[in-house]
C-alpha cells in the first residue's frame, strides 16, 4: 500500500540524521554527531540501587501517577533553585516532561499556530527547529556568537514581527557553548516584557561549564522576578546530568502556560513515567550521591576531552577551519574550509565509518552550510583520535582537490 504522509512531515523524514542514527548502531561506526553524554559516568550502581528500593516498594509505583509529575521530585527541584538559582516558585507551577524536546513541543502546540512567527537563536537545536517546522511556525533566526545576540536587530524583529516565542540557550547553548552576559539576559528580559515575547529558556546544558571557576550569571528565569515573573519559561532535564534513559524533563513557567501544557500533556502521553521519577528523586535524596560532588565529575571529565579535541584540531588536517572554544554544553562548533560544504562532507566520511551533525540541522535557512557540529562528551579517547583523523583527512582531501 502506498501512504501518503502530511507535507509537514516531508523534511523529518528526509533528514540525515535518521540514517547517522542507523550507523551509529554498528559496533565499529564512531559518531560525533549525537547529543549523548558520556555513560561511564552515569550513577548506575546507585541507580541500580534505587530501582530496587523503589520497585519493592509496594504496587503503587506502577499505577498512574499525577499528570504533572511525582511531588516530591518538583518539591526536590524546587528546593535546589531556591538554594542555588535564585528561584522561588511553587511546586505547582513545575510540570515534568519526557524530556526537554517534549517541552519544547508542548508549548508550541499550545502557542503557535501555521505561520505564526517564532524568534530562534541561530545557531540552536535540531530538536527545537525540527518541533517548530512540524507545527508550520515562521522562523526568524535571531543571529547570536560570542560576542551575544544583536540587541537592536533583536528589537527591530521584535517591534515588525510581533512574535509570541523567542526560544534561546542562555547558559552553554547547543550547538556553540556560548553563554549570555549578565547585561544580555537583563536587556533580552527588558525587550521579551516591552513586546510581550515570551522568552523560552533552554537550560539543559546550563550545569555544563568547562571553564573552572568561570561565574555564571542567574538564569533569565531566575532575572523575571525569581522565575514568577510570567515572561520566561524554564526547561531543562536530567538527561545531560544523569542520565537520558530515564527521560525526565522540567518545564516551570505562569500557572496559565503549565494548566495548558499538561492538560496537552495528558493528551499525548498522560504523563511522564513516575517509575523513573521516583527512581531519581530516590537516587538525589541518597546520602551517598552528592549532587554537586556529580556535577564536578562531569565537568573534570568533558574539560579533559574539549582539551583531547582542541589538541586534535591544531592537527594540519584542521589547519583551514575555524571555532570559538565553548564556554560549557558538550559540543564544538567548526567552520569548514571555504567551499566545502558540510553535507558534502558528511557524505564522504560516513563511509569511513564516522559521523557529525551537518550545521544545516542547526540552523533555519542555508546558514549553517558550512559547519559541523562535533561531540566530545560521548566518544572514548581512541574513538576521538579515530574519528577526528577521519574527517580531518577528509577535509584534506577536498581542499587538496581545490587547490
Amino acid at each position: 500500500m502506498q501512504y501518503s504522509y502530511a507535507t509537514r512531515t516531508a523534511a523529518l523524514l528526509a533528514s540525515p540524521l535518521r540514517h547517522i542514527r542507523d550507523h551509529a548502531r554498528r559496533h565499529s561506526f564512531i559518531s560525533l554527531a549525537e547529543e549523548l553524554p558520556a555513560q561511564e559516568l552515569f550513577p548506575v550502581k546507585l541507580l541500580d540501587e534505587a530501582a530496587h528500593e523503589v520497585l519493592t516498594s509496594g504496587p503503587a509505583v506502577l499505577q498512574y501517577g499525577d499528570p504533572e509529575g511525582y511531588l516530591p521530585l518538583r518539591e526536590w527541584l524546587t528546593a535546589e533553585w531556591k538554594s542555588r538559582k535564585r528561584m522561588n516558585v511553587d511546586p505547582r507551577q513545575v510540570l515534568l516532561t519526557t524530556g526537554t524536546q517534549q517541552a519544547i513541543d508542548l508549548v508550541v502546540r499550545l502557542m503557535v499556530n501555521a505561520e505564526d512567527p517564532v524568534l530562534i537563536e541561530q545557531p540552536g537545536s535540531p530538536g527545537s527547529l525540527q518541533v517548530l517546522s512540524m507545527q508550520g511556525a515562521r522562523l526568524i533566526p535571531v543571529q547570536a556568537d560570542a560576542q551575544g545576540t544583536d540587541l537592536e536587530a533583536l528589537e527591530r524583529r521584535m517591534a515588525a514581527d510581533r512574535p509570541k516565542l523567542f526560544i534561546a540557550a542562555p547558559s552553554f547553548s547547543n550547538p556553540t557553548g556560548f553563554l549570555w552576559t549578565l547585561e544580555q539576559r537583563q536587556q533580552i528580559l527588558s525587550l521579551c516584557q516591552k513586546y510581550n515575547v515570551l522568552l523560552v529558556e533552554d537550560d539543559s546544558y546550563g550545569e555544563l561549564h568547562l571553564h573552572q571557576n568561570e561565574q555564571i550569571p542567574p538564569s533569565v528565569a531566575a532575572l523575571d522576578d525569581e522565575g514568577r515573573g510570567g515572561h520566561v519559561l524554564y526547561i531543562g532535564s536530567f538527561s545531560k546530568t544523569i542520565a537520558p534513559g530515564l527521560r525526565t524533563g522540567w518545564v516551570t513557567g505562569h500557572p496559565s502556560l503549565i494548566e495548558g501544557m499538561s492538560a496537552l500533556k495528558q493528551l499525548a502521553d498522560m504523563q511522564s513515567s513516575s517509575m523513573n521519577q521516583r527512581l531519581l528523586h530516590h537516587l538525589l535524596t541518597d546520602h551517598r550521591f552528592r549532587w554537586h560532588d556529580h556535577l564536578e565529575l562531569l565537568n573534570r571529565e568533558y574539560r579533559v576531552r574539549l582539551k583531547l579535541m582542541l589538541e586534535l584540531l591544531k592537527r594540519p588536517f584542521w589547519k583551514e577551519v575555524t571555532y570559538h572554544v565553548p564556554g560549557g554544553g558538550m559540543y564544538m562548533w567548526v567552520r569548514l574550509p571555504e567551499g566545502l560544504e558540510s553535507a558534502t562532507l558528511l557524505k564522504a566520511v560516513m563511509p569511513k565509518g564516522v559521523a557529525f551533525m551537518p550545521g544545516a540541522l542547526c540552523t533555519a535557512g542555508n546558514s549553517g552550510n558550512s559547519y559541523i557540529r562535533l561531540n566530545f562528551s560521548h566518544p572514548g579517547r581512541e574513538e576521538l583520535l579515530m574519528g577526528m583523523n577521519l574527517i580531518g583527512e577528509t577535509i584534506t582531501e577536498f581542499t587538496a582537490r581545490r587547490s
